[in-house]
């Protein structure tokens, strides 16, 4: 099943909604300079990167993504640029205005990284005979990837933070306590856990296209 079954929209539609959140971000990102706002500059720009990532995979690898996959990404960067500027001529953006925006963000940041991580481990174990890998252990195995990759993002949030507020300069990304803390891996999980239990129906051609890969790089 592909993704677009599971949304009920078309491919056209779906590429059109990326592309609209991408030139959005470009907005997004001139508003940055012209703010002079470090933040929503570097966290635009970065996110403007990661939507590149479809089309490099297609050129350099081979590797086309389902429409879907990419609109799972795009909507991901997007939400996070969005937040990160807030409403025009406020000093505070969604992040700390709005309840829940970074919860959701990170549950939806959280299951990308469920998917790379589930469609690297189902790619090796098709590709290779001597690698198998039972159902539960991949559950478990994208439990505790994802877990320890929010673990190393607080961890990188809290240092920017603690650097920022040493220099005496804004910083780029923002960490609300330990309570925040705690509710972020909570959601990081939730992303996880919907990858683990879904990810076979939606990224079966995500793996096949990685393990076709594999296949032309190992002969």
């Amino acid at each position: 099943m592909r993704i677009r079954d599971y949304l009920g929209i078309t491919s056209r539609r779906q590429r059109q909604a990326s592309r609209v959140m991408t030139f959005a971000m470009v907005g997004i990102f001139a508003i940055g300079i012209e703010r002079g706002s470090t933040g929503v500059i570097v966290n635009t720009g970065v996110g403007l990167l990661v939507t590149q990532l479809p089309p490099i995979l297609e050129r350099d690898f081979g590797i086309t993504l389902d429409p879907g996959l990419t609109l799972w990404i795009t909507s991901a960067v997007f939400l996070h640029a969005v937040g990160v500027l807030g409403l025009p001529g406020s000093e505070v953006n969604f992040y700390a205005s709005v309840p829940g925006w970074d919860h959701v963000t990170h549950a939806l940041s959280s299951s990308l990284v469920a998917a790379v991580g589930y469609t690297t481990v189902r790619a090796l174990d098709r590709h290779s005979d001597e690698i198998h890998l039972p159902p539960r252990f991949v559950f478990v195995f994208i439990l505790l990837f994802v877990l320890a990759f929010g673990v190393v993002w607080e961890v990188i949030e809290f240092t920017i933070t603690l650097v920022a507020e040493a220099t005496g300069n804004a910083t780029i990304l923002t960490q609300y306590g330990l309570e925040d803390t705690m509710l972020d891996l909570v959601f990081d999980t939730i992303g996880a856990v919907v990858v683990a239990i879904w990810g076979t129906a939606h990224l079966t051609d995500a793996v096949g296209y990685v393990e076709e890969w594999l296949e032309t790089r190992t002969g």
